[in-house]
């Protein structure tokens, strides 16, 4: 085991062991899912609490899930009737909270760099499930984790990342963890949304040809236009992103045989890509949110210092 951290706060600091270790742990997950282990007793008697300050639906409810499947006993918080509204520090928050007897911490919050803020105030696990615009590492890597299961390899492969990067945690986690792991990563959509500068930071290729990046990659990873972060001032309008930088069944034409698609959700239907697309055989959006369910697994498994030993049969 090579896994010695207490807090999951981003791909950009892990190593490629580091993060195929959580892959490999994620495996033997699903693998005891899949023959009727339904509930493993590997993180029995502890405590999960969820703080979300964002909303959130496939992600708190996948971290919910997946504490349960570890036999872990669960608490949402959110800021709606919390003492937050009356103006308490998330800091302030999560050491009452701590002082109950709780286990660790599954935050999400829109400022970058607030789980980081947090895990140096708190003596439990800390796991980023999204800040801001900074990074969501564990969506980065049930990514992966969709990728390897499909290809069984990350060297050789092309992964384009289509769409709002500007405001993307999402397409930070997978640059800096695909790049570990030997893929080639180009960021593509508009000049607005795709910057020089993110490429430059992050190590990667950027390209505003979308029919090009179609042409070459394996993976084809669309995003959200995050309207709520104002991203609809980037570009003239939805119709307009849709014809030129959305996937649709002509343009999809042009891609490699066996490339998938893949959508971190929600999608915006007709925009980032058609519904026959999102829907169709090249689409492995389910197969995302079931593997995310084995992934969080592993991640509060080894955050919070869980053997697999004894706790899945062989």
């Amino acid at each position: 085991m090579t896994w010695t951290r207490r807090d999951l706060l981003g791909l950009e600091e892990l190593s490629k062991e580091e993060i195929v270790e959580v892959l490999d742990r994620a495996t033997k997950y699903k693998e005891a899912y899949a023959r009727g282990e339904k509930k493993l007793p590997v993180l029995q008697g502890k405590v999960v609490v969820n703080l979300f300050f964002e909303s959130s639906t496939r992600t708190t409810t996948s971290f919910a899930l997946a504490a349960k499947r570890l036999s872990a006993d669960t608490m949402s918080f959110s800021t709606s009737g919390s003492s937050v509204t009356k103006g308490e520090t998330l800091i302030d928050t999560a050491l009452n909270i701590q002082a109950m007897g709780v286990d660790c911490f599954v935050l999400r919050h829109p400022a970058p760099g607030a789980p980081h803020l947090l895990a140096r105030h708190v003596r439990v696990p800390v796991i980023n499930a999204g800040d801001g615009c900074h990074e969501h590492p564990t969506q980065g890597l049930l990514d992966m984790f969709t990728i390897r299961e499909v290809f069984g390899k990350f060297e050789g492969l092309t992964v384009a990342i289509i769409g709002d990067i500007r405001h993307s945690r999402v397409a930070r986690s997978n640059a800096w963890g695909l790049t570990r792991l030997g893929a080639r990563v180009i960021l593509a959509g508009p000049p607005t949304l795709v910057p020089p500068a993110i490429g430059a930071a992050l190590g990667v290729e950027v390209s505003h040809d979308i029919d090009r990046v179609i042409a070459e990659a394996d993976v084809l990873n669309c995003l959200r236009i995050q309207f709520e972060r104002k991203a609809a001032n980037y570009f003239p309008g939805t119709r307009e992103y849709a014809a030129i930088y959305g996937l649709n069944a002509e343009r999809i034409k042009s891609c490699k045989k066996n490339a998938i698609i893949m959508h971190p959700g929600p999608i915006n239907r007709g925009i980032e890509l058609t519904p026959e697309l999102a829907d169709g055989d090249r689409s492995v959006i389910l197969y995302q949110v079931q593997n995310g369910l084995a992934v969080r697994m592993a991640v509060l498994a080894l955050c919070m210092g869980a053997s697999e030993k004894g706790a899945i049969a062989e």
